[in-house]
């Protein structure tokens, strides 16, 4: 028997809680796009934007360093009714982007 529920990453996943908006939207960071987690193969965000299964999406998350935001590119691989019109999203980068996700994950590590 397969048990879909079985967690098959092959980077661990981390608590990120930041700022995001896509990348052309004209809302503020923050307004409609919020970063939950991460690794180095996608990240977890909450929206109030309806996104579909396949969706090419980059999304900017708002740092503490003052530094242009992160950027981040990938598909949608699963999306979840949170509330009405709030979804929970999975996005799967394009590519793996080690030294994009060490900027993340340090600002994780200093508020430890």
């Amino acid at each position: 028997m397969v048990d879909f529920h079985e967690d098959h990453r092959v980077f661990e996943r981390f608590t990120a809680r930041f700022p995001a908006k896509f990348e052309y939207s004209q809302n503020d960071f923050g307004t409609d796009v919020f970063l939950r987690d991460a690794s180095a193969e996608g990240v977890k965000v909450t929206t109030k934007q309806k996104l579909f299964l396949n969706d090419s999406i980059s999304i900017m998350i708002k740092l503490p360093d003052g530094e242009n935001p992160l950027m981040l590119n990938g598909r949608v691989v699963w999306v979840h009714s949170k509330a009405p019109n709030v979804w929970e999203v999975g996005l799967r980068f394009h590519k793996i982007k080690l030294l994009k996700i060490h900027r993340l994950y340090k600002f994780v590590m200093e508020s430890v």
